[in-house]
């Protein structure tokens, strides 16, 4: 039984122009996520589940799913506002989803196999792709054993502003304590620094580990997940902006020893466009990896 990779696009809009999602970085007009489903399908994987909105639905699968639907089964969920458990509203004021774990909700009724989740307009590296692979072929079904594949932190930088990571806390095991999410780190005078509430400056490690959404799970995760879904809309009825992250989940299933998630260490190097400067930098790390003959050149 292969694995399935669960892509999270639906914060793609209908028109492509300048989303980053869809941007043509590669020396043949590739986007991301091309990349991405490359070497999932190289490493194993044996079908591809996109999460998008049902408004996009016929331009995504002409602009993007098309591409692949050839290569390996593609199917295609829908995250709205209103796919919510029997006995929960929408808050009159919300306007968009709840976030990454409601969009990996979605995936409940065609995910029947161990699986992968990662964020649709992030480069991952192909060694991240096979490490995580061979991880989820070793799992069952109803497996609680989950894995993250963690970057180093100084890898995952840009030098044009802040970013905000989940900086993982592991064990000696390589076990996840949790993730702690840190926002506004960046590197000055040669350290890489994040300022906490109460005014101190943070200093955090090189080569601390830490969470890009590249997620290993199996369908286990989806009963409990639906559960705490639900106390969070309990919990936030009044808050039409509360956002339903992997992580809190991830922490909560750790804490209540009802899961056990290993973070896979990598050495690719994570990039992404978090700026608009970092544009050039991504497209010359594309090219450089085509001239080293480590992706074809057209990829399809």
């Amino acid at each position: 039984m292969q694995p399935t990779l669960l892509v999270l696009a639906a914060g793609m809009g209908s028109r492509y122009g300048g989303l980053k999602q869809v941007d043509q970085l590669g020396p043949n007009g590739e986007t991301i996520i091309d990349y991405s489903i490359f070497d999932a399908i190289e490493a194993g994987f044996g079908k591809i589940v996109f999460v998008i909105k049902k408004a996009i639905e016929d331009d995504f699968k002409a602009v993007i799913g098309a591409k692949y639907e050839t290569r390996i089964p593609v199917e295609y969920v829908f995250q709205e506002l209103d796919k919510l458990p029997p006995g929960m509203t929408v808050h009159p004021e919300r306007v968009k989803p709840y976030g990454t774990a409601h969009a990996i909700l979605m995936g409940k009724d065609v995910v029947k196999e161990p699986f992968a989740v990662i964020n649709g307009d992030d480069f991952y590296g192909k060694a991240a792709f096979k490490t995580m692979a061979d991880f989820l072929n070793t799992l069952s079904c109803d497996a609680t054993t989950y894995a993250m594949v963690g970057y180093e932190l100084e890898k995952t930088l840009s030098e044009n502003g802040f970013v905000s990571r989940g900086v993982c806390v592991t064990d000696a095991q390589n076990q996840l304590i949790e993730v702690v999410e840190r926002t506004k780190i960046q590197k000055e005078d040669g350290k890489i620094v994040t300022p906490l509430e109460n005014g101190i400056v943070l200093t955090l490690e090189a080569h601390t580990p830490v969470s890009m959404n590249f997620w290993g799970f199996t369908p286990a995760l989806f009963a409990p997940l639906e559960n705490l879904f639900k106390d969070f809309m309990t919990a936030n009825a009044d808050k039409p902006t509360a956002e339903f992250y992997i992580p809190s989940v991830i922490t909560h299933l750790i804490e209540t020893k009802k899961a056990s998630v290993k973070v896979l260490h990598s050495d690719a190097a994570w990039f992404g466009v978090t700026y608009q400067e970092d544009r050039p930098g991504v497209v010359e790390k594309l090219h450089a990896m085509v001239q080293n003959r480590i992706y074809p050149s057209p990829l399809f």
